[in-house]
């Protein structure tokens, strides 16, 4: 019975759907080498990888691998509108934009909300704080019509934000973060923009799907409500969650050309359109680096990648490889395996982080009415 009504629910979803196209742009990274300013930037700013996966949910929200974030799509808040470039992460919960109360100096190179501007914006008193692994943005919550593709979410609470210290946000290419992920982990117990959604019955079905593209310019979407059934062909497996916080879902294993070489007894894995490599436990990334004869910083040669095998996800009895074109990161002629390594423990095992090097290879469906995540091949 469940099985008909999720087939009854992608015919649904195929016809309906606003999507916004997602703009794969430079990476952090690749802007601090063109300026000569990687190194010295890497030694000031450390940070700590699972600080985004901790208890302190509520009050900590660290981009994941913040150098690689590439894919961003345009939004507007306010009557008129006023547009913003934000990133679009499955792995946090709140809507955040600078705005002109903020003179630091990530706020004096980015798009910045202005609420007089806007006939429809409503203030309050409330603080929002999100401390991130390089940084933090402190603000003020207010309310607004917020445009997503078309779609006009009334009275959306949003971070206003006053302060950003440190040069994170100064070198990212977007504004601000649109959080995709579940209620139970925003901030100050602000609504997330797709719950609203779902609330005022914006959209056809209750889930949401993305499509990140390898070009490296075009091609990129996040479809609100629908499934585009041209990504489907090779068939949707359907995975549910395994906690409601993140999209969270239990990995059964990981092999190498059909071995297990980590996760045997099963692990906890999130996927997160935030995150941009794949994140393993520390100690499965130096057996990933020995296997593949890379170097303890994952640099590998990149004459060597030909003949790597493919890396697969066991995930819910089915198989999800991901090739080495995929995790092995060429960039100028420089190759490094993209995966980063972070020690997580939870109640039902270690944490894998699922980015968007994983979903390049698939369509992802995020099922928020049935409380499952989609995957579908990609030709």
């Amino acid at each position: 019975m469940k099985l008909l009504l999720l087939l009854g629910l992608v015919a649904l979803a195929q016809c309906f759907g606003p999507r916004i196209p997602l703009k794969r742009g430079k990476s952090l990274r690749q802007s601090l080498r063109e300026h000569g300013l990687l190194e010295h930037y890497l030694q000031q700013h450390p940070y700590n990888p699972a600080a985004k996966y901790f208890p302190v949910l509520a009050t900590t929200e660290p981009m994941q691998n913040y150098l690689d974030n590439e894919y961003f799509g345009t939004i507007s808040i306010g009557t008129p509108g006023q547009e913003f470039t934000v990133l679009f992460d499955t792995g946090s919960s709140n809507l955040w934009v600078p705005s002109v109360y903020c003179s630091s100096r990530a706020c004096s190179n980015h798009n910045l909300f202005n609420p007089s501007d806007s006939s429809t914006f409503i203030s309050t008193s409330d603080s929002i704080q999100i401390s991130y692994g390089t940084g933090s943005m402190t603000g003020v919550l207010g309310y607004d019509t917020v445009n997503v593709a078309g779609l006009k979410v009334t009275n959306q609470i949003f971070g206003l934000a006053e302060n950003e210290p440190g040069d994170f946000f100064y070198y990212s290419p977007f504004d601000g973060i649109l959080g995709l992920a579940f209620p139970s982990i925003s901030s100050s117990g602000a609504t997330p923009v797709f719950d609203n959604m779902m609330q005022e019955k914006l959209v056809a079905s209750d889930l949401f799907s993305v499509y990140l593209s390898n070009d490296k310019d075009s091609g990129s979407f996040v479809l609100f409500g629908g499934i585009d059934s041209s990504y489907t062909t090779n068939g949707v497996t359907w995975v549910p969650l395994s906690a409601e916080t993140y999209w969270q879902i239990t990995m059964d294993s990981m092999s190498i050309e059909g071995e297990s070489v980590a996760c045997a007894s099963g692990c906890q894995a999130i996927v997160d359109t935030g995150t941009s490599l794949l994140v393993v436990p520390n100690t499965v990334l130096s057996t990933i680096q020995s296997i593949f004869g890379a170097s303890s910083d994952g640099q590998i040669s990149c004459e060597a990648v030909s003949s790597l095998p493919n890396i697969v996800f066991n995930i819910n009895g089915n198989a999800f490889p991901v090739p080495p074109s995929a995790y092995v990161i060429n960039s100028d002629g420089y190759c490094i395996l993209g995966f980063e390594g972070m020690d997580v423990p939870t109640e039902s095992g270690e944490l894998w982080i699922l980015g968007d090097i994983f979903i390049r290879q698939y369509y992802v469906i995020f099922n928020r009415g049935d409380n499952m995540v989609g995957l579908s091949p990609l030709a």
